[in-house]
């Protein structure tokens, strides 16, 4: 892309800004710092423009290109995809990993009205396991976990160990979840009630 296709994208109306419709569809700020930062990489591995421009610039630009040619953006989604599938049988990366970039990028694509036959994408993408494999942490790695200076974090790792929340939940959970339990008159403890995540109930 040269400099005045960069200043034609720019140019257009904020209604078809695609950043904008991407960064709008992502709810949660967590989520969307880890969407972007995938989306990042897509784009650095498809070289669209320099790494050092900014992602907005970078997110219209390809939904410019990739509009006026699905074509092109199918390929190069498919290029990115299989080198990933190929760290996957390297045992570099997990399949889950993988899905995870699809989920980035095929959310920019129906923001931005790019179409992509995903159903041919998806078929030849690695199986993920629907069952959690790993064990619960030790009471000493839970402790080590809530030493990081950021404070933020042990209330995150206190929360979800002592409620059984999955990471999922923190996108729905609200304060009218939060039901606090008293004693003499003051809050002791506080209790999880009425969040759905997955179909079960966090209480």
């Amino acid at each position: 892309m040269d400099t005045k296709q960069i200043e034609k994208h720019q140019e257009q109306d904020d209604d078809n800004d695609a950043y904008s419709l991407y960064v709008y569809a992502i709810r949660s700020p967590i989520t969307r710092d880890v969407y972007l930062r995938r989306l990042r990489i897509f784009f650095n591995h498809i070289h669209i423009l320099s790494m050092d421009e900014s992602m907005d610039v970078r997110c219209n630009v390809f939904a410019q290109r990739a509009t006026s040619n699905p074509k092109w953006a199918f390929n190069k989604i498919l290029e990115f995809l299989q080198f990933q599938k190929e760290r996957v049988e390297n045992q570099e990366v997990s399949p889950a990993t993988l899905r995870n970039f699809v989920k980035a990028i095929k959310l920019f694509c129906e923001m931005t009205d790019i179409d992509i036959s995903w159903k041919k994408i998806t078929r030849g993408l690695p199986k993920t396991k629907r069952y959690a494999d790993d064990r619960a942490p030790a009471l000493e790695e839970i402790q080590k976990i809530a030493e990081y200076p950021d404070r933020r974090i042990k209330a995150i790792v206190y929360t979800m160990a002592s409620s059984g929340i999955r990471l999922d939940a923190w996108d729905y959970l609200r304060w009218g979840h939060i039901i606090p339990i008293k004693e003499d008159g003051k809050v002791i403890a506080a209790k999880i009630f009425g969040l759905k995540v997955l179909g079960k109930r966090a209480n």
